[in-house]
């Protein structure tokens, strides 16, 4: 295999797909990303995925995120064929029947685009990273179920600033960060509202 062969190649264990849908089979009512991940780890412990640093290194942390999110569109994928597919959402991935649609129409999916896309993976740095945050997903409406769980883990009352927001993100950080004794789990769901709220007031 020639090194620019291997380069093209994502660092996923054999059986990797299979071991995935076992997973999200394991919980009929949903499995939150960082559930999977902490599975993924205990199971794959020289993958990735078993990096104890990523939660403090952003572009560790969206290389773990791409991969999975890459890994599950593609099993999504082949489950179309057996009449399911998969719902995926950081805070609640599942199996589910695929729903019958009207002839000639189908739904959307920038996400599927963007992670289905390997140059994400080959060419984002880390100075990429924080600006992936920040405006990734502006053009993309958020529900306003995840908007307000965004404000209620952040125990603010909607409408606030960006600059609030990045203050509140700051105190919730210097409280729950895994370095400071606080839990990893807490740590993600602040990093993902963090990311949500940012989002929704527009932040550049």
């Amino acid at each position: 295999m020639s090194d620019s062969q291997a380069s093209n190649r994502l660092p996923l264990p054999p059986g990797f797909s299979a071991t995935l849908l076992s997973i999200v089979q394991g919980s009929p009512e949903g499995v939150s990303e960082h559930a999977v991940l902490k599975q993924l780890a205990e199971r794959y412990p020289e993958s990735p995925f078993a990096e104890t640093d990523a939660l403090r290194d952003p572009l560790k942390l969206f290389r773990v995120h791409f991969l999975l999110f890459h890994s599950l569109y593609l099993l999504s994928d082949e489950l179309r064929a057996g009449g399911h597919q998969l719902h995926i959402n950081p805070r609640g991935i599942r199996l589910e029947l695929l729903p019958v649609a009207e002839p000639g129409l189908e739904r959307a999916d920038p996400l599927r685009k963007y992670y289905l896309d390997l140059e994400q993976w080959r060419t984002t740095q880390r100075e990429d990273v924080e600006a992936l945050l920040a405006t990734f997903w502006r053009g993309i409406q958020l529900p306003d179920a995840e908007v307000a769980e965004a404000h209620e883990v952040f125990g603010l009352k909607a409408p606030v600033g960006p600059s609030s927001v990045r203050r509140r993100y700051r105190e919730l950080v210097a409280l729950h960060h895994p370095d400071r004794g606080g839990v990893t789990e807490t740590a993600q769901r602040i990093n993902e509202a963090y990311i949500i709220l940012k989002r929704y007031y527009g932040e550049s």
